[in-house]
């Protein structure tokens, strides 16, 4: 378990959840139970509202707390004073295996990892570091993010289909009570606009994460515009690596290791000693 203690990133989380059971809140108490008192959908858009409220907030934990994929720090300090003295053919070596060097860390990292310099660490297939999780977006939870996004879409179109269907459609249940009447709408406006925002906005960051692992690109690869030198591998596979090998289980906030494998031990580096 890991938490960035990050001012930013706390905000945007504090924001995350306030958004999020706001939405609950409007949807539950100015639509669902305002109009659908007397309907055996009240029942149903409440519990199948929540399960998605619910999977997007475990997702969101998951993200925020897990490890992203740090690069264990060495535990004696690692000399590089002779790393400019190394033999050609040992440059070589490492220069294909594809290891570097992170002098903040002062360690040697695996190939694709980056430094994160909010995390103040290196991160294994480091995509950038998100203020919304405040977390890095690595190997190890990029599944629990992109569910997160996944989640928020849903969430999003499902309540401007509520809104929007209390509006459509009569209400013989509503209050007559125009003040109780005009504070349903503001929430719904209000609602409406939150939904639109966020929907637009996961949508594209989906977009993108959806395109890093089909491509098998990073963005701070795409940045560099230094792509990744790999073999092609099919795109089930490339997702399979991410979300894991059962796609039944894609959507569940449960922990999974994908099928690729990497190796991520030290190279036997005589000036290491």
């Amino acid at each position: 378990m890991t938490f960035v203690k990050d001012p930013c990133g706390i905000i945007c989380v504090f924001v995350t959840y306030l958004s999020i059971f706001y939405a609950d809140y409007v949807v539950t108490r100015w639509i669902i139970m305002s109009t659908m008192q007397n309907s055996i959908w009240g029942p149903i858009h409440v519990v199948t509202f929540n399960t998605v409220v619910f999977m997007l907030t475990m997702a969101h934990l998951k993200a925020v707390l897990s490890d992203p994929g740090k690069v264990p720090l060495p535990q004696i300090r690692l000399d590089f004073s002779d790393l400019h003295s190394m033999e050609t053919s040992k440059k070589t070596d490492m220069e294909r295996e594809e290891w570097t060097v992170c002098t903040r860390c002062e360690t040697y990292r695996p190939p694709r990892a980056h430094h994160c310099r909010i995390c103040k660490r290196c991160i294994r297939k480091l995509d950038h570091h998100c203020p919304w999780i405040n977390n890095c977006v690595g190997e190890r939870n990029q599944k629990y993010f992109l569910q997160f996004l996944v989640y928020v879409g849903i969430l999003a179109i499902y309540s401007v289909a509520l809104v929007v269907g209390s509006w459509i459609y009569p209400c013989d249940t509503c209050s007559p009570d125009l003040p109780e009447s005009q504070t349903r709408m503001l929430h719904s406006v209000l609602l409406l606009l939150e939904s639109g925002l966020f929907g637009l906005f996961v949508i594209a960051i989906m977009v993108d994460q959806m395109h890093a692992i089909l491509y098998d690109e990073t963005a701070i690869e795409a940045l560099q515009l230094k792509g990744y030198r790999h073999q092609y591998r099919p795109k089930l596979m490339l997702l399979k690596d991410v979300c894991g090998a059962q796609p039944a289980l894609w959507l569940l906030p449960c922990s999974s290791i994908g099928n690729k494998k990497y190796d991520y031990d030290m190279p036997l580096l005589t000036h290491d000693v």
